[in-house]
């Protein structure tokens, strides 16, 4: 079987964590099927609404780090557990923020991979428990 695992890690390490050795649309551009949909628990985003709102995000909060808990494969199915670290400069869902606080917060992603790319996540984000923090 192949490893689905090596083809998701970049997502978290060059695009969702801030960093200054990648192009984060470029890899998610590449990464991402054409029709690809991330589904919360609200809201789906589409590939050019998650490139958009990740971009954002690096603005927003430039130590933006998503660090990889666990990585588990279960046949096209790739599950990560990550802890998210950030400073926030700016109104952050809502709450002002002046980057003097930070939030780590716990998320939850199962990754659907079909033909090379990603063609779906199912995602929970702590948000909630950020935003007590940052208060």
């Amino acid at each position: 079987m192949e490893n689905l695992r090596d083809l998701v890690r970049p997502l978290y390490t060059d695009c969702f964590t801030v960093n200054t050795r990648t192009d984060a649309a470029a890899v998610m551009g590449k990464l991402l099927a054409d029709d690809f949909q991330s589904i919360g628990s609200v809201d789906n985003k589409t590939k050019p609404q998650l490139i958009g709102q990740i971009l954002f995000f690096w603005k927003l909060v430039p130590d933006l780090k998503w660090d990889v808990q666990d990585m588990l494969q279960d046949g096209n199915h790739v599950i990560v557990r990550s802890i998210v670290t950030g400073t926030p400069k700016g109104d952050f869902m809502g709450v002002p923020t002046d980057g003097t606080k930070s939030f780590a917060i716990m998320t939850i992603d199962i990754h659907t991979i079909e033909g090379g790319q990603i063609r779906s996540v199912h995602h929970l984000e702590d948000w909630a428990t950020a935003l007590r923090q940052l208060r």
